[in-house]
């Protein structure tokens, strides 16, 4: 999980000028793309998000102890994402990358998951048919003091995500227009430096925005979703104060369809994390939904039993509902 960035004033009302200004045109991104139209979907999709199935999917991350970026537990955490995706029946991947964090140790070796649903079996997935980003990072922070196994912050959102790949994969024509992604490097190594540039911290989802906004996909994407320290027993979901409107909008509107309205609310300011590159580079409008009320953070103390099935239901079934309004007929 990244750094929260309080009453930056200037900064955070001006990039919140940007992004309203991209997300007012959400639906028009809607309109004109041919892959923004309308799925038929089985009824309650949502429902069949498992909260207990999530939470194995975490333990199983958590089971190989701390995930640092470069390392070999990380490798085994990335074959065990790409092991789960593929038996969903998604495509995976591997965004490779060199970059130097700190420059006065050195380039490191990255490695972002994308995953994609072919819409037809008989075809590989097609990769300009998605219109909705969901991300995750799902590296830990290297520490050298603890033993940080981040089950919460890395550990919930990418169990949870994979619950998500295995729900969609029931309604394939819906997961043909969603873009997963498993970020690489969002924990600093020292310091996060900005969001834009770095070089620190928010590394893969800096690459993924480049890479969107170079080839041009970015164009193609109404809207991301990014999910980090959604585990949490006590779940109260803060979202950043300069969340797109039409997004929190959205969220707001699928909580309390489901009765979780009261676990869903704003922080006290601005936080940097994997969707500000999103925002800022890609100019896709992106959303973190994140609860950063959590004592636990970046300690020895953030493990299992501090999370809750239920908590990681509330989010899948959430975000489910809303993905599922959004493609409706």
């Amino acid at each position: 999980m990244a750094h929260p960035v309080l009453f930056h004033f200037i900064r955070a009302h001006v990039a919140a000028f940007a992004v309203i200004l991209a997300c007012a045109g959400c639906s028009k991104r809607t309109g004109d793309s041919k892959a923004g139209s309308a799925v038929e979907l089985p009824p309650r999709l949502w429902e069949q998000f498992s909260g207990e199935n999530a939470l194995k999917e975490v333990q199983r991350q958590v089971d190989i102890g701390p995930r640092p970026s470069g390392t070999a537990a990380l490798a085994e955490a990335r074959a065990r994402i790409t092991a789960s995706l593929r038996q969903s029946g998604w495509e995976v991947e591997a965004q490779e990358f060199e970059h130097a964090p700190v420059p006065k140790e050195g380039t490191m070796n990255f490695i972002n998951l994308i995953a994609r649903f072919p819409a037809d079996k008989s075809q590989p997935a097609s990769r300009d048919a998605q219109t909705v980003i969901i991300g995750s990072h799902y590296d830990t922070k290297r520490m050298h003091s603890v033993r940080f196994v981040g089950a919460n912050d890395g550990g919930s959102s990418t169990g949870a995500l994979l619950e998500l790949a295995r729900v969609l994969a029931k309604a394939p024509a819906l997961a043909s227009r969603i873009e997963l992604i498993f970020f690489d490097g969002e924990e600093a190594i020292v310091n996060f430096g900005p969001p834009e540039s770095g070089p620190d911290g928010l590394v893969g989802s800096r690459h993924y925005a480049q890479q969107l906004r170079n080839s041009g996909r970015a164009k193609q994407f109404k809207f991301a979703i990014v999910w980090d320290m959604i585990g949490d027993a006590a779940l109260t979901v803060t979202l950043p104060r300069d969340t797109p409107p039409a997004l929190s909008a959205k969220l707001f509107e699928a909580a309390e369809a489901l009765g979780a309205r009261a676990r869903f609310g704003f922080g006290a300011g601005e936080i940097t994390d994997d969707h500000s590159p999103l925002n800022l580079l890609a100019k896709i409008p992106a959303m973190d939904v994140i609860d950063f009320e959590y004592p636990p953070w970046h300690t020895s103390a953030d493990t299992m039993d501090k999370l809750s099935a239920a908590s990681l239901e509330t989010i899948g079934r959430v975000t489910l509902w809303m993905l599922a309004k959004d493609f409706a007929k």
